[in-house]
């Protein structure tokens, strides 16, 4: 048995494929932006948070140290150990305290790019 399609079956294929060629292009041509800009905000938001947590704690600490701790520190920077629990949510990097004669200054230091970026709180001692 032999099915014979005619030239109209052939031309309403064609213009099928057309159309689905075209919606599929839309689509790629939505998709993809949206995407990027979904994952893009994303990383925002967890740079955003993790800036968050690191002023917490410096905040926090810059209390302890200008309420007399910065004397148990000589001249110059050190690696400040910090007591919060939050600073398992932060990326690598490191809390410094810098003694000067008539400043103190601890700040958090990432090692890592876009991560929150490097914050200090400095204060001026009497």
């Amino acid at each position: 048995m032999v099915i014979r399609l005619s030239r109209k079956s052939g031309r309403n294929r064609a213009s099928l494929m057309i159309e689905l060629l075209a919606a599929m292009a839309i689509l790629v041509g939505v998709a993809i932006p949206l995407a990027w800009s979904l994952s893009s905000e994303r990383r925002l938001a967890r740079a955003l948070y993790q800036r968050a947590v690191a002023m917490e704690i410096i905040d926090g600490e810059m209390e302890v140290v200008v309420a007399g701790e910065w004397r148990a520190y000589a001249q110059g920077r050190h690696e400040y150990p910090v007591r919060a629990l939050s600073a398992t949510n932060l990326p690598p990097g490191g809390f410094y305290l810098t003694v000067e004669p008539k400043v103190v200054r601890l700040e958090w230091q990432p090692t890592a790019k876009q991560h929150g970026g490097p914050l200090q709180r400095e204060a001026h001692l009497p």
